[in-house]
């Protein structure tokens, strides 16, 4: 029983985890969120696999460093909002069911408020060159 437990957690993480390294490469898909849920479900599959994620340049550079400031710069904020806001409106024009479109709306509205509102943000540090 927990060896299918383990799979399903390891399967999505891998995946997941995929994803993110294409949005790392890729300036259209946010890498961020596919590896916070790499983060959770290594978590929750296995104590080796976890170990192997936390030594990633990956968890290093983005789950870290999100965990450790509890929040994102206001530029990464916008470029999230703006790849996922343009998907949702590719996708509102060609869903053809019009619940379907209130609910990515009421999506989109919730994410904006949870980037802008619920999650803090982060001010660049300036450099000082006396």
């Amino acid at each position: 029983m927990k060896y299918m437990r383990n799979i399903l957690f390891i399967v999505p993480g891998f995946i997941s985890f995929g994803i993110g390294v294409a949005g790392v490469v890729l300036p259209v898909i946010p890498g961020l969120p596919f590896f916070l849920v790499s983060s959770y479900c290594f978590a929750k599959s296995s104590q080796r696999i976890e170990n192997w994620f936390k030594e990633t340049k990956a968890y290093k550079k983005y789950v870290l460093a999100f965990r450790e400031k509890k929040g994102m710069y206001l530029k990464e904020k916008i470029r999230i909002n703006l790849i996922a806001d343009s998907c949702i409106i590719y996708s509102i024009f060609i869903v053809e069911f019009l619940w379907v479109r209130c609910l990515m709306v009421a999506l989109g509205l919730y994410k904006h408020y949870y980037f802008f509102f619920k999650m803090k943000t982060i001010k660049p540090k300036m450099i000082n060159n006396d």
